[in-house]
């Protein structure tokens, strides 16, 4: 059953892209191994320090459902123009280990402490995390164990709903609709070809390298998707698992989602994000800020990367529409 969220649950804010720093078109960030407490070592993108004096939080991003850590260059660019910028790859993602086990909530949750730690992003006392779909759900759980550590929590497209509730499908279904055409994986050029038609206008370098991460090439020129098949079905169980109503209620940062309406079933997931929020006012946290995205799909990362920077940046102030 739903309900109408409690007064000032929910507030809109208004994102303006010009606070963004430029890209830097330039810029690479280098690359680093940290080991959790069970030992696997997650890779993460160290974007670099700003010039001059800051003693802003620094950031730790995290990608979506089987994303590298590349996803987020384009929001990268411009944030580490203002802030320490680190991109997580998760474990058995990317570069970071993929050991047979722990690929739970908690664990994943607990790897981004590590990386926030281990980098120096929380050097300055306290952090900004963010992450796209999936990856909002970890940082979520990541922002209730930092506690006052965490300086605002930012949930790209994701992270306030249960999967199950707004897909209509159960995770079995889910892990089925996974597998990519066969015709996309015959080679490197159809891959890329599948994911340049997503939007022809945002296709870049940064897309095109985060679309090879994403893969392994075999010797007979097909494609294997990089992330292996036990930690594909281990992670989407987890996401299924989760609860944002309980999680989101131990955040005491401020929260800001990020919504993209169109990436299809709208209704289903405001009506979570409604329920999400009236139970964090029901635990006197504040009210989750929202800031809609009419036109545009779930990958905002790509599609939207100063606003989402904007949003970043702002994670401790709040502008009212």
């Amino acid at each position: 059953m739903t309900h109408d969220p409690m007064p000032d649950a929910l507030l809109p804010i208004a994102l303006d892209p010009s606070v963004s720093p430029a890209a830097d078109p330039g810029a690479e960030p280098e690359g680093f191994l940290v080991a959790a407490d069970d030992g696997t070592r997650i890779h993460f993108h160290d974007w670099g320090v700003p010039v001059g004096e800051s003693r802003e939080p620094g950031v730790v991003l995290l990608p979506g459902l089987l994303g590298p850590a590349w996803t987020w260059a384009p929001v990268a660019r411009r944030l580490a123009g203002a802030r320490r910028t680190v991109v997580a790859d998760l474990r058995g993602h990317g570069l970071s280990d993929a050991p047979p086990g722990g690929f739970d909530l908690d664990t994943l949750a607990a790897d981004v402490l590590v990386v926030a730690e281990g980098s120096g992003a929380l050097d300055q006392g306290t952090v900004v995390l963010a992450g796209h779909g999936f990856g909002a759900i970890v940082v979520a759980g990541a922002a209730a164990l930092l506690g006052e550590r965490c300086a605002g929590l930012v949930l790209v497209d994701g992270g306030w709903e249960r999967v199950e509730e707004t897909t209509g499908v159960d995770v079995d279904e889910f892990l089925r609709g996974l597998d990519e055409p066969p015709e996309v994986l015959r080679s490197m050029d159809a891959w890329l070809a599948d994911r340049r038609g997503f939007d022809p206008a945002t296709w870049d370098t940064d897309q095109e390298r985060a679309a090879r991460d994403a893969v392994v090439e075999t010797a007979a020129g097909r494609l294997l998707r990089a992330v292996r098949p036990h930690v594909v079905e281990a992670v989407v169980r987890s996401m299924f698992a989760y609860e944002p109503g309980e999680t989101l209620v131990r955040v005491t940062a401020p929260v800001t989602a990020l919504v993209a309406l169109a990436s299809g079933e709208t209704g289903a997931r405001l009506v979570e994000l409604r329920r999400t929020a009236s139970a964090r006012a029901a635990a006197g946290r504040s009210p989750i800020r929202v800031a809609g995205f009419p036109t545009d799909a779930h990958n905002l990362i790509r599609y939207r990367p100063a606003e989402v920077c904007a949003a970043i940046l702002g994670a401790q102030r709040v502008t009212i529409a």
